[in-house]
This record gives C-alpha cells, structure tokens and sequence, in this order.
C-alpha cells in the first residue's frame, strides 16, 4: 500500500526535522509536519502571515479564531510564540534566516525544478510567497501525491506548468516514496513496503536512481 498523507508528513518529520530549527511549513498538507515533532525536540515553526511558534493542529473545539496560519487554517501557538507584520516574516525569509521551508508541489524535475504556485484551469490571488520561500530558504522539501488526478506523473523529465523556481529543490516525498535530488540526479531512498520497483517507475516520468538506505 501507499503511504497515506499523514503517513508522509511523519516520515518528513523524522527525516527532516532537528534540535533548535526554524522551518516555514507551506499551505495545506505541509502543515501537519507540526504534529509529528518528537516530544523532546523544539523546533520553531514559522508562518509566512507572521507568527514565529506555531504549534500542532489545535484538538476540535479549542480553535482560536485570530490564530491562523498562511493557509487560513487555525493554529496553536507555543508559550513562546511572537507575530509580527508579513515585511519582517519575508525579511526572515529573504535574510536566509530560516533553516527549512516544507511545500506543496504540483511537479518536481528530475533536475529540482519546482511547479507549485498555479494550478491549471483555477482562479488563483497570485504567486503567495513559494518563489522566496526556494530561493532564500537553506534546504526545500516538496511533499505531494505520486499522481496527479488525471493519471499524468508530478515527477518528471521537465515541468511544463510555470516554474516557482529552477534547480531548488533537495528531497521530494510522495505517496510511494522519497526521493532525494542533487547535482548527480535524483536518487529513490525509501519506499513502503508493500510498493514494488516496478510500480514506481512505471508511475513515473523522471530518471532516477534506486538508493534505498
């Protein structure tokens, strides 16, 4: 069986998240990496809306209202929270001050390009803030599902939907597995179980590299 997306973001969990990091979780899935942090690790999630210390998913009948994060979902917020206007959240973004930035991607290039800012044939309010996010961020993450709706493969040769940015991304998770990309190419690491060789490369465009640790 694939991995399930709550499977995916605790596998991102584990894998990416360490002592005192500070990590900008993009919309939607990327945002539950926040419940699957070690209980004896702090890491400082932030918000590109402008809060540093966001917490786990809030329990049902606890949401605050005023506490949301860039995705309009409600958030919890550590003791130490603090939130401040989107100017001083992008300056930390810009400035290379955050360590790790988690996004949604809508297609990966097996050289690291990155599609994720507009979905074909959807109204969209503009870019948001990915293109910062990978170009100033020290390590970028895209967690998405193997298989787009209509059948195609989101890992592929080149990306034909806009580019959020060229040769950004370091490590890509999907469904049936995680794949790390660099200057050598992209390279397969982990997969589930129960998913064969077979299955994932006839589901996908790219050239890779099987490298299972």
């Amino acid at each position: 069986m694939a991995w399930t997306k709550d499977e995916m973001c605790q596998i991102i969990a584990h894998l990416e998240l360490k002592e005192g990091l500070f990590v900008n979780l993009g919309i939607g899935l990327p945002t539950k990496v926040a419940n699957y942090v070690p209980e004896d690790m702090h890491v400082i999630f932030q918000s590109e809306n402008g809060m540093l210390g966001m917490g786990p998913s809030p329990y049902e009948g606890e949401e605050d209202p005023d506490l949301i994060n860039a995705g309009k979902q409600t958030i919890s917020a550590l003791p130490e929270a603090s939130y401040f206007d989107s100017a001083t959240s992008f300056a930390m973004v810009n400035g290379s001050h955050i360590d790790l930035t988690i996004l949604g991607a809508l297609q990966v290039s097996e050289k690291g390009d990155l599609a994720n800012w507009t979905v074909p044939g959807k109204m969209i309010t503009g870019m948001g803030g990915a293109m910062d996010l990978v170009t100033h961020i020290k390590r970028v993450i895209g967690i998405m599902d193997h298989v787009a709706k209509d059948g195609s493969a989101k890992l592929v040769k080149e990306c034909n939907l806009p580019l959020t940015g060229v040769n950004v991304m370091d490590r890509v998770i999907t469904d049936l597995g995680v794949f790390d990309i660099n200057e050598e190419g992209m390279f397969l690491i982990k997969k589930p179980e129960d998913v064969t060789l077979d299955e994932i490369i006839s589901k996908t465009e790219a050239k890779f590299v099987v490298k299972l640790l």
